[in-house]
């Protein structure tokens, strides 16, 4: 492990309340606006549901076992929710269009229930009623992407007590097909699905917070997966990023290590391997990394939620 804190990425912690944050100029921060969900908003997803090219909102309410949308005005704030059920425990949420209708419909991942919902769009910001299918025990997180290049995107959930992905093949009308699942490392939090060895084929990668190592799983080219390779992090990832962050067009590794207090940042080597980590010190418990360039100067910045410290942790990228 190498462990550094020169120039690569300077960390400004900084507190923030509320749910929504309206960004000025000078890159500092207005108040923040706040709205009411469902119990346990676990997960959230910014997207125009109802095609009126504005950002609406979508979380997925943990406690309550439901998606809350919320309806951009247009005027920066939001309307009041519209709840929809989903299966028990929803811990992760995508909006993208699965049934090429060009309407974005609604997937989640639920940890108490052993499967994904599905939430197929009206076509005027309303859904339907879900329709489920099984994954492994206890979906932690879920992307969607197509994995098998046949324009239609997939579903991929990382499982969290059976140590493996499932991924669910898109049939081209929004239904989708019985889970294939592939070992991975113990205790999986997160899961990204990038192209890391730029074959244009979408692979997997998984933060494995219960075995300390993100695992990568190649894309074959057909929807199937290669046996998984895996790396060290810090103790206990729980979030992970897939970005390329230093420009040589090769997306990285990043993980947020919820135990160790660090994120750890494995460069891609340009063949599908990666670098030992490097890490870099957060606030307390990171349980979320986001990587943008957050001072537009063309630098892939860190962004960290910290649990344990009721703070969003900004390491900028100089």
């Amino acid at each position: 492990m190498n462990t550094r804190s020169g120039c690569s990425l300077k960390l400004k912690q900084t507190a923030f309340l509320g749910l929504l944050i309206s960004t000025m100029s000078n890159n500092t921060f207005i108040t923040a606006f706040t709205y009411a969900t469902g119990d346990g908003p676990y997960s959230v997803a910014v997207v125009d549901v109802n095609n009126d090219n504005k950002s609406d909102i979508v979380t997925a309410n943990n406690r309550e076992s439901t998606v809350s949308v919320l309806l951009n005005t247009g005027t920066g704030t939001f309307s009041a929710q519209t709840t929809y059920a989903t299966g028990t425990y929803p811990n992760s949420v995508v909006v993208v269009d699965v049934n090429n209708d060009n309407k974005s419909d609604i997937v989640t991942a639920n940890y108490g229930a052993n499967n994904v919902s599905v939430l197929l769009n009206a076509g005027n910001g309303t859904f339907s009623a879900q329709t489920t299918y099984a994954t492994g025990p206890a979906p932690n997180s879920v992307a969607v992407v197509d994995v098998n290049n046949d324009n239609k995107p997939d579903i991929v959930t990382a499982n969290y007590v059976a140590n493996n992905v499932s991924v669910l093949l898109n049939a081209g009308n929004g239904t989708f097909s019985a889970q294939t699942t592939y070992a991975t490392g113990a205790g999986l939090a997160s899961v990204a699905v990038v192209d890391v060895n730029n074959d244009n084929k979408p692979d997997i990668v998984t933060a494995n917070d219960g075995a300390n190592t993100v695992s990568v799983l190649l894309n074959a080219g057909n929807g199937t997966f290669s046996a998984q390779t895996t790396y060290a992090t810090g103790t206990g990832p729980v979030s992970v990023a897939v970005v390329d962050v230093n420009n040589d067009n090769k997306p990285d590794i990043v993980t947020a290590n919820y135990v160790a207090n660090t994120v750890s940042v494995l460069l891609n080597a340009g063949n599908g391997t990666f670098s030992a980590q490097t890490t870099y010190a957060t606030g307390t418990n990171p349980i979320s990394v986001a990587v943008v360039d957050v001072n537009n100067d063309n630098k892939f910045d860190i962004v960290t939620s910290n649990f344990g410290a009721n703070s969003v942790g900004i390491s900028l990228h100089c």
